[in-house]
């Protein structure tokens, strides 16, 4: 065995492989101030909306960031628009929608190149004020069409625009 080769042997089984793509971590779910799209702390009802989180966020990671980056997002926190009112009809499946219970998560992020070195990182509470006042495109039947129109503006302002989209064209 030639000696000489040994120590770049040894340096690149201790450098981790780079992987392109966007990973979604939720830190603590169960202390989420308000996590539940239904009233209810069934396990299920949390893992459905993590789900559907994630898919969403890798959504906008793949549509913002070029295929040679790696986006991590860690959800820290989560406040979802409205608020369930258990003295109300249908208590458990309706959230009641009020100027005063703004949509809002704390995400802490990472992008890294494809030499695997960071290119942006940070710690954030993403969150819209005026959920009520401004158009959204998202269908009245998803339960998370204020979380999702937060998400692209926060994405929007992050990472610039969409992959594919130029100035002049929308």
């Amino acid at each position: 065995m030639n000696l000489r080769f040994v120590p770049f042997a040894l340096a690149a089984l201790s450098t981790p492989a780079f992987a392109a793509g966007v990973t979604v971590e939720f830190t603590n779910p169960d202390k989420y101030t308000d996590a539940k799209v239904e009233n209810s702390s069934l396990p299920a009802a949390q893992a459905s909306l993590q789900k559907r989180l994630r898919e969403y966020l890798r959504q906008l990671g793949q549509r913002y960031l070029p295929d040679d980056q790696a986006l991590t997002i860690d959800v820290l926190d989560i406040d979802l628009a409205g608020r369930f009112e258990p003295w109300r009809p249908n208590a458990d499946t309706v959230r009641f929608m009020v100027s005063t219970t703004w949509p809002s998560m704390k995400l802490r992020y990472e992008v890294r190149g494809p030499d695997g070195k960071t290119l942006a990182s940070g710690t954030e509470t993403v969150m819209d004020q005026d959920y009520l006042r401004r158009p959204n495109q998202y269908s009245e039947s998803d339960t998370l069409r204020y979380e999702k129109r937060m998400l692209d503006t926060w994405f929007d302002a992050k990472f610039g625009r969409p992959r594919g989209q130029h100035a002049g064209l929308t």
